[in-house]
Formats: structure tokens, C-alpha cells, sequence
């Protein structure tokens, strides 16, 4: 019986069926945004939303939400869903924050930063260096302590700031002067500068599919921040799956040719001792290398192999052009 659903499983997802024979998926309804939204949980998984950009999700709570261009979430299609988080607790390296600075915020020719660098230091606080483009290229240097904002964003509290290697800040306090009147970045997408202090807007920041919700704590620890999201997680919600696992229950979500209303759908980590790799460009090639299940309810549960582990190791893809949901 698992050999036959398998089978199934793969025709339907990995798009090996007949040409013109009719999908196996059940026929999508027509649906406003007035659908109930996919609820999503997922426990320790290493979450690519590139393959050069990925962040640590200890754990999140939350909703899979369709945005105006599509009536539903579809996997395929970055642009068609945002994380709405209730609670999560999220892990970013300084080296992707300094990868995501360079090639996706400050990307643009014109931008006022170039080549920056994130790290640490030994008393938890966060360097950003780099160079003041419009400046003559300047190299600079900022130090501070990271934090929530009110409105859920990351401020980054800043103690000493060096231009050309000569401590400024000083300087521009007695000459009333903040660096915010000296660097423009109206143009930036998820960073402005606050008198001497920088902000960092998450939901802003990373490509899609974006995230939304709002930071109540940040700490730098080693060479990761941890943001966390929201107060506490939700009480009484047993987890989908003991080890490393996403999971989306509820409303409609597409996965690959498969259409699923009142989604019951599980990806389970085939290696529960190091955080599940997952890479949403190369989801098909990661449940192709592994298994799944049908529950006695007609849920799912896909036990999927590392992103990391497939060999030979996969090479960056062009996301695919997929039409919305309403276009189909």
C-alpha cells in the first residue's frame, strides 16, 4: 500500500504523469482571501530562501497568508504567500546579514554603502563596516548593541563610529550632527539610519516570500542574531512531529501539482540530528530523494532528505515563472 501511494505522491508532485492525462490533484475551488488561512509550525529547520540566503528557525508558529496575486499559497511561486509569524524564534548569521546587505539591499549602483561586513564582538555587540560609496568610498565603522524597536524592527544602538579609521562620533555630537544627515538611504529597502542609529526592518530585508511580524528581542550570540517574534508560543498545540519537521495544516496550499483543500501536509527531516536543510528552490528534488505517507485522513506526511545531502550537490536554479493562482 505505501509502495502504491508513493508512486501517486510522485506522479503528482514531481510532474512524471502522461502528458494530457487529467492531475490526479483535487480541482481547486474558486476562493476569495476570505479562505482560512494555512496555519504553519515548523521546529529547527535550516530555511533557504536562496541559495546563498538561509536563516536558522528554532521554531515558528504562525500563517501561510496569500498575497493580492494569488487566491492561495503556492510553493512554486515566492511571490504568491507571506509568513504572517504568531511567535518564532529565528537565527541569522553575520555572514548572510553581510551577504543580504551587499547583493540584495545596498545592490544598486547608486546605493550610499558598499562591501559591508557584520560581526561580532567579545561583549555581544554587532560591527558594521564597510565603505561610504558616495562619499568617496571612505571605509567606516559602526559598533552597537542590538534591540527591538516599539514597531518590531532591530535597532542597532551604536557606541563608536569611524570614518577613514578616526572616531567621529565625538565630533558629530558636538557639532550637533547625526549620521543620518550624512548618508541617504531613503532608496534602501529595510534600512534607514535614525540619528546615529540603524535600523533594520525584517520584513524588508530578506527576498521572498517575506515574513511578517514583529521583533520583541535581539541578541547577538557567537556569529548569529537571534530575533525572536512575538511573547510566547501558542499553549496547548502539540507538536506535528517529534523531530525536525514543517508543518502546514488548513485552508489551500499548492505543493508542486497538488492541490490540497483543508491542507494536512508534514515534511519530516529523514535526518533528525542536525536542523532540517531546506531549500524552497529545490523542494521536488529533496521529496523526490525521499518517501512519503498517507494518514488514515488523507494527510501527508513527506519524509524529506537534506537540501545538503543531495548529491551530487545541487547547482543555483532560476526560479521558475509560474502563473498565479488566479491566472490558471
Amino acid at each position: 500500500m505505501n509502495r502504491i501511494i508513493l508512486i501517486v505522491w510522485l506522479l503528482v508532485v514531481m510532474d512524471f504523469g502522461t502528458p494530457g492525462r487529467p492531475s490526479l490533484a483535487k480541482p481547486s475551488r474558486a476562493q476569495g482571501h476570505t479562505t482560512p488561512a494555512v496555519q504553519v509550525d515548523m521546529r529547527n529547520v535550516m530555511y533557504h530562501f536562496t541559495d546563498q540566503i538561509a536563516v536558522h528557525i528554532h521554531q515558528l508558529h504562525g500563517r501561510v497568508l496569500p498575497t493580492q496575486r494569488a487566491r492561495f499559497p503556492v510553493f512554486d511561486d515566492v511571490q504568491s504567500f507571506t509568513f504572517a509569524i504568531a511567535f518564532a524564534e529565528i537565527a541569522l548569521s553575520t555572514e548572510t546579514l553581510s551577504h543580504v546587505l551587499n547583493h540584495y539591499v545596498f545592490a544598486a549602483p547608486d546605493a550610499p554603502l558598499k562591501d559591508i561586513t557584520v560581526t561580532t564582538t567579545d561583549n555581544n555587540r554587532l560591527k558594521v563596516q564597510g565603505k561610504l560609496h558616495t562619499k568617496s568610498d571612505l571605509p567606516f565603522a559602526m559598533e552597537g548593541t542590538p534591540a527591538a524597536t516599539p514597531e518590531g524592527h532591530i535597532r542597532l544602538h551604536t557606541h563608536t563610529i569611524t570614518v577613514a579609521y578616526v572616531s567621529v562620533k565625538g565630533l558629530l555630537d558636538v557639532l550637533g550632527l547625526k549620521i543620518a544627515q550624512l548618508v541617504n538611504t531613503d532608496k534602501v529597502p529595510g534600512v534607514r539610519l535614525e540619528g546615529n542609529d540603524l535600523i533594520l526592518d525584517p520584513a524588508q530585508l530578506l527576498p521572498p516570500p517575506r515574513i511578517a511580524g514583529r521583533v520583541t528581542a535581539v541578541h547577538a550570540q557567537g556569529e548569529q542574531i537571534l530575533q525572536v517574534f512575538g511573547t510566547k508560543p501558542p499553549a496547548g498545540v502539540p507538536p506535528a512531529h517529534q523531530g525536525n519537521y514543517m508543518a502546514y495544516r488548513g485552508g489551500q496550499l499548492r505543493f508542486g501539482k497538488l492541490t490540497m483543500a483543508e491542507t494536512d501536509l508534514v515534511l519530516i527531516d529523514l535526518d533528525p540530528e542536525e536542523p532540517f536543510d531546506f531549500c524552497l528552490d529545490h523542494y521536488k528534488e529533496q521529496v523526490g530523494a525521499g518517501y512519503a505517507k498517507m494518514t488514515a485522513d488523507a494527510g501527508l506526511r513527506v519524509f524529506t532528505r537534506d537540501c545538503n545531502k543531495i548529491q551530487p550537490p545541487l547547482p543555483p536554479q532560476p526560479r521558475p515563472k509560474v502563473p498565479t493562482a488566479s491566472a490558471r
